[in-house]
């Protein structure tokens, strides 16, 4: 019997970022049609915009300034709810009230994984889902505590590790090299830390480079640094 192949994903991503759930959801499905190969992933801090203050900011009113007229947020909104139907995502943009910093839902992400498998993903989705499907604050630490509940995490030593700075440095520095990468915009999924997929690719697509990750990895091929 043939050993089992284990490929390897990093996902740079912001939870504020509907590509970025897009991208979950599809990554979910390609690993679901690749029942041969064991993924690993591992969810990597990108911030979107880190200027905004630790409270959040009025989400219209953050909205309008970037984009310019409740016209255009409206086409940015109908171009992609379609998309998130089609994964099982029921957007409920107008239920978002907070544009929130991020920071503090990376760090209790980087704490989840150290927990058990499979935790961290857990965390990571049911941020996507409160913020996008319930508009919820996830700038709030009483709800990224719950978060972390729902994902099997310990919701009182979350709360009571986010009153600290533990990890803020950590996060920051993860983000900061994110950038000097040169990734620009998420989601990015890195495999074996070699290859670079970006943006939400189709399910299709991403199951064809974990394939093919796998393959060059069981014939020796990612032996060495290029």
């Amino acid at each position: 019997m043939s050993e089992r192949r284990t490929v390897s994903v990093d996902v740079v991503s912001d939870v504020v970022c509907p590509w970025c759930y897009v991208g979950q959801k599809r990554l979910e499905s390609a690993i679901a049609g690749l029942p041969d190969i064991d993924v690993k992933i591992n969810w990597r801090p990108f911030q979107l915009d880190p200027t905004i203050p630790p409270g959040g900011r009025d989400r219209k009113q953050y909205m309008m300034a970037k984009f310019g007229s409740e016209e255009r947020i409206r086409q940015i909104h109908a171009r992609i709810e379609p998309l998130g139907e089609a994964e099982g995502i029921d957007f409920a943009f107008d239920a978002i009230k907070i544009s929130p910093n991020t920071l503090d839902a990376h760090r209790v992400i980087r704490w989840a994984a150290g927990s058990e498998p499979n935790v961290q993903n857990a965390v990571v989705k049911r941020l996507f889902a409160l913020y996008f499907e319930e508009g919820q604050n996830i700038g709030d630490p009483a709800v990224l505590a719950s978060a972390a509940r729902d994902a099997g995490m310990n919701a009182a030593v979350t709360e009571a590790m986010l009153a600290t700075d533990a990890d803020r440095e950590a996060v920051e520095t993860e983000v900061a090299t994110a950038s000097r990468m040169g990734i620009t915009g998420v989601p990015c999924f890195l495999l074996e830390n070699r290859y670079a997929v970006m943006g939400a690719q189709d399910t299709e697509t991403l199951a064809d480079a974990i394939r093919q990750v796998a393959a060059e990895k069981a014939n020796g091929g990612l032996g060495t640094a290029s």
